[in-house]
């Protein structure tokens, strides 16, 4: 029993900033029904797959983020499914869609519509640039992408390197932090409920999230007048607090605390460093010189060696690969590579698991991804057994 398993959460979204926030909420227990249009998600074409796409029900993409969610195919543009539809709200404690702005008044299912139907319910959605119920903007109603967030929201102008181009971050941070915070909003929602009895809406804009990921930057920029820029794997505050060449990779040393700095000094054997740069005002001063230095100690070692003089005294890590997340025991110790069953493939394979850890409600993956309308009877026949028991 998860820590929501009271929970029935209706999930309209697809691609992956939506379905990352509904699979939390499935990881946690909540009964997840992923309503998907007519064809079904369009990510579940989307490549991995194990080995062949015509067999296989659909690829990695899908599978990491609808696992352990119910499906039914609905037409909203059809009146008989936007009634089934609505006899699943009565019962349900959450919505969530991201649609643009205005998609779903469209098909007369927007959050005051489905408020008459349920009063109760917690409905959420997750939009490129928010909606105009919490704060019109002339943005509401264009399209949106990780990508898009990423530049607007200021992330890739501080991302790369200093005579590099802005820079995308590699995971789709736009999507998932997005996602996470609709979470923490919605959970946020229903504590308010259970008070109160009231529902309300609850609504996360990848443009917002991506401000609220910077915020280094937006208060450099209000205390300095100057507008942040790339600068490496360095901090523009502390020093040494970086990505430093070894022999057959590159390990990322965080040292700015005079503790681990002298601990760094005595290690590499240049007690006149420590003596020479004794704050951090002077270190960060002279990042330069001291990057050379650490370099030089550093490229004649391996990652492996670098790491074993270090670790326990300085924090310490090499730039890993997922070959090498593969291979770590302390990731199978904290269950976080989980296999499910790939429909149409041979073997298992294997994604992310739950970084949220409960001692008497653990999160966890509860199962492979759907199969298109895989739970249809099912679904709608707990809507009549509802409706029939009111």
């Amino acid at each position: 029993m998860g820590a929501l398993s009271s929970l029935r959460v209706l999930d309209l979204t697809q691609v992956l900033a939506g379905p990352y926030c509904t699979m939390l909420l499935a990881d946690m227990g909540a009964d997840v029904v992923k309503i998907e249009r007519p064809g079904g998600d369009l990510i579940r074409p989307n490549p991995p797959f194990v080995e062949s796409a015509q067999e296989e029900a659909y690829g990695g993409y899908f599978q990491s983020v609808n696992r352990g969610k119910r499906s039914l195919e609905l037409d909203l543009e059809a009146e008989r499914d936007r009634e089934a539809f609505l006899s699943l709200v009565e019962e349900a404690d959450v919505v969530v869609e991201n649609y643009r702005a205005g998609t779903m008044e469209r098909f007369d299912l927007g959050y005051e519509t489905l408020a008459e139907h349920n009063p109760e319910l917690i409905y959420s959605s997750i939009r490129g640039f928010g909606d105009p119920r919490t704060g019109e903007t002339h943005r509401q109603g264009q399209p949106s992408f990780d990508l898009v967030a990423q530049a607007l929201g200021g992330v890739m102008e501080i991302t790369g390197q200093e005579d590099g181009p802005p820079t995308k971050v590699g995971p789709g941070i736009g999507d998932l932090f997005t996602a996470t915070l609709n979470c923490v909003g919605i959970l946020a929602a229903l504590h308010h409920r259970e008070r109160t009895g009231e529902g309300q809406y609850v609504d996360t804009a990848m443009y917002d999230a991506m401000i609220s990921m910077t915020e280094r930057a937006i208060y450099q920029h209000s205390y300095t007048g100057e507008a942040p820029t790339r600068q490496g794997n360095s901090h523009p505050t502390l020093f040494p607090y970086d990505a430093f060449e070894a022999a057959d990779g590159h390990v990322v040393i965080a040292a700015f605390g005079s503790n681990h700095w002298n601990a760094l000094c005595e290690t590499m054997d240049r007690p006149d460093l420590a003596a020479e740069y004794p704050d951090a005002s002077s270190r960060l001063g002279s990042r330069e010189t001291l990057r050379a230095a650490i370099l030089e100690w550093t490229r004649e070692r391996t990652c492996d060696e670098i790491c074993d003089a270090l670790e326990g005294r300085v924090p310490v890590a090499p730039v890993q690969n997922t070959a090498d997340i593969f291979d770590d025991p302390h990731v199978h110790a904290r269950e976080m590579l989980v296999p499910v069953v790939q429909p149409g493939a041979d073997r298992e394979v294997e994604i992310a698991g739950s970084p949220i850890k409960m001692s008497e409600t653990p999160p966890r993956p509860r199962g492979r991804a759907p199969l298109l309308d895989e739970h249809r009877e099912e679904v709608l026949e707990d809507a009549v057994r509802a409706a029939e028991s009111d």
